[in-house]
């Protein structure tokens, strides 16, 4: 395919972001490893309306189009806040998926380039989401095991087009899988004794209290925000995206995989949110939530559980890090899952320099990195 016979054009109309949000179920339709985007999630995200990130973001996003068929779609992405915290002028790529053609991929990251540059960037960045609640992160290893619910799946020639057209790692993340086998007996004990050394306490609510747990949602969010600062890329989440966070993800939370490490005046130190996978449950919605869709992801948070949990963050409070306070959640978190039936965890993916969060793995037995991931970035 020559570089004339493909036309990138902006989504502008309802018609053109249903076709940007299909592309992807339909690019991996039946694979065997890749979940798959829900459509309406999608198209909701590039709705000002609906995604408050607008608030401090502009974007775009694009389809690649050959003899009026889609090979190829890209979101270029400004996130105003996180380029005045990390003093760059960046553009972000993201949802980018394309056929592998060589040509569809540089029209795709060539439109970004120049849509950033009218807007007075110096550089290109991705894949990258408005923040880090998006999925981010090319998959560079570990392509043949089923991917997560909060990250993305793409083919092995993604990374190989990069490298050819010119793009190089800004950062590296990992992602592991841990084989329940009983709590640690050694974090079990440290997190006891740190519990007592600081006066915290593991805050109790009961299970269909959703009141209670949207209120430590929104101090778990908060302290995102403080431990997640110094971390590559970080852009907080606003007031009003915490809320939406609260009001959407928490009903569909198990309460027994969330855990909150408060003080003596019940702030919140540390915590950590986990949900059942919801991976497999995903590719038989095959993108879809209607007509029945929803059913099989209800069926797999509520009544028929996977054997596998998806650890989606853990945050610890600035001036208790590096005090054993990590433990806590890890622990109990432990003893949940192994509680709730789960004989697997996975992790979303570290960054490779958070030395942190990656020593709590050295308590457990067996655990291995499964996939690796990566961003990568181009003067413009």
């Amino acid at each position: 395919m020559s570089a004339q016979d493909i036309t990138v054009i902006p989504v502008r109309t309802a018609r053109q972001l249903r076709r940007f949000a299909r592309f992807n179920v339909q690019l991996y339709k039946n694979h065997p490893y890749a979940v798959p985007d829900l459509i309406r999630d999608t198209i909701n995200t590039f709705r000002p309306s609906r995604n408050a990130a607008f608030v401090f973001c502009e974007a775009q996003p694009f389809i690649a189009l050959k003899d009026g068929k889609v090979v190829g779609r890209v979101a270029a992405i400004i996130n105003t806040k996180a380029n005045e915290v990390w003093n760059v002028k960046t553009v972000r790529f993201g949802w980018i998926d394309f056929i592998d053609d060589i040509e569809v991929s540089k029209a795709l990251l060539d439109t970004v380039a120049s849509w950033g540059r009218e807007r007075g960037m110096d550089r290109i960045e991705g894949p990258f989401g408005f923040t880090d609640f998006d999925p981010e992160g090319m998959l560079t290893d570990g392509f043949d095991m089923i991917g997560t619910m909060a990250t993305i799946y793409n083919y092995p020639y993604y990374p190989e087009h990069m490298a050819r057209l010119g793009f190089e790692p800004s950062a590296k993340w990992a992602e592991r899988q841990v084989p329940y086998q009983g709590a640690p007996e050694k974090m079990s004990r440290l997190s006891q004794i740190v519990l007592d050394r600081y006066n915290l306490h593991v805050a109790k609510f009961e299970h269909s209290k959703n009141t209670e747990a949207r209120i430590y949602a929104r101090k778990l969010f908060h302290l995102v925000n403080e431990s997640f600062a110094p971390l590559y890329g970080y852009s907080a989440f606003s007031d009003r995206q915490i809320e939406d966070f609260a009001r959407r993800y928490v009903p569909l939370l198990d309460k027994r995989l969330a855990v909150f490490v408060l003080d003596k005046n019940d702030e919140m130190v540390a915590g950590c949110l986990s949900m059942f996978s919801i991976a497999k449950a995903l590719q038989k919605a095959k993108g879809r939530l209607f007509p029945f869709g929803w059913w099989h992801i209800i069926k797999a948070l509520k009544w028929k559980h996977p054997d596998t949990l998806e650890m989606l963050f853990v945050a610890v409070k600035p001036e208790y890090q590096n005090k054993g306070v990590s433990a806590i959640p890890f622990a109990r978190l432990t003893e949940a899952a192994i509680g709730a039936g789960l004989t697997i965890g996975e992790t979303n993916p570290e960054l490779e320099t958070n030395i942190k969060v990656q020593s709590q793995w050295e308590y457990f037995k067996d655990v291995r990195i499964v996939r690796r991931r990566a961003v990568f970035f181009k003067s413009i």
